[in-house]
């Protein structure tokens, strides 16, 4: 496959983290990327070498305008848009009951409703195609949540049920549709894109403040490792059939498997009184 007939990757959030590391694994395939970062410069370095395969755009997702921009421009200079990976973001962590209004409000514009519009700016292209893959980083966070990042989980479980109804819509047009959950993962998240409030209540030191500061002070020495995990992702995509849901690591893996399980567990324990919810006259 030559560069100017290969698939077209749009990444956002490039400046550091799984978007730098995709970004370098799609570009050394000989894959095209639309490359993008708030700013630019943090990523000329990715795609020198690649004039004709790359481009670098300014993207900030909580900025319409600059989401419109950067996708008239990445269709200009390609033709069309293959894959979407939706992976800019942070984090924000804080007890439920000390969680910030502007903080908790800030983390969503940019992992939900940034990701979200991003989607609807690119899937006109793929809906006249009827071809496309759009890949969303959500986190084990979306499949389940610990102390300390309640909101944080939040934004990525709003991730997972938009794009369990995406799939559904998309599916029969030739749009797949792949959640990554990964566990922890050597990217300096805790470092550059992880923001916390500690909790000032005794009540929640072995619970919030214990595992905010594990989080902080294990950043660097996680198993995950990115570019592992970009190589995994272009797998899944290249697969022609990329799963729902691809959790990223070992302890992502189990703790999800544990999540389920337990989950199911719970059913089968109250199944009797979920029957009992409904009309008599529906038991047939």
């Amino acid at each position: 496959m030559t560069e100017n007939m290969s698939p077209v990757w749009f990444i956002t959030g490039c400046s550091s983290g799984f978007g730098r590391a995709l970004a370098q694994a799609v570009l050394a395939r000989g894959r095209r990327a639309v490359v993008t970062a708030r700013d630019p410069a943090t990523v000329a370095d990715l795609v020198a070498g690649h004039d004709a395969g790359s481009a670098r755009l300014a993207l900030d997702v909580t900025k319409p305008a600059q989401i419109a921009t950067a996708v008239q421009a990445a269709v200009g200079r390609f033709g069309a848009i293959d894959v979407l990976v939706n992976n800019a973001g942070y984090g924000y962590q804080a007890s439920v009951e000390e969680g910030e209004d502007a903080a908790i409000r800030a983390m969503f514009e940019a992992n939900f409703f940034g990701l979200a519009a991003l989607t609807r700016a690119v899937l006109p292209g793929m809906r006249a195609r009827r071809q496309g893959t759009i890949v969303n980083i959500s986190s084990v966070g979306g499949l389940l949540s610990f102390p300390g990042s309640g909101y944080y989980g939040a934004t990525k479980h709003a991730v997972e049920g938009l794009s369990d109804a995406l799939a559904k819509e998309v599916g029969p047009l030739g749009i797949r549709v792949c959640c990554v959950e990964p566990g922890p993962f050597r990217t300096d998240f805790a470092g550059r894109s992880l923001k916390q409030t500690p909790s000032r209540f005794p009540d929640y030191e072995e619970t919030v403040n214990v595992r905010l500061r594990k989080l902080v002070e294990r950043s660097g020495s996680q198993a995950g490792d990115p570019v592992r995990a970009a190589e995994a992702i272009i797998a899944a995509v290249e697969s022609g059939n990329p799963p729902r849901h691809l959790v990223l690591g070992a302890f992502g893996l189990e703790y999800v498997r544990k999540t389920l399980t337990e989950t199911l567990r719970q059913l089968e324990v109250w199944k009797d009184t979920s029957l009992g919810a409904d009309y008599p006259s529906a038991k047939t």
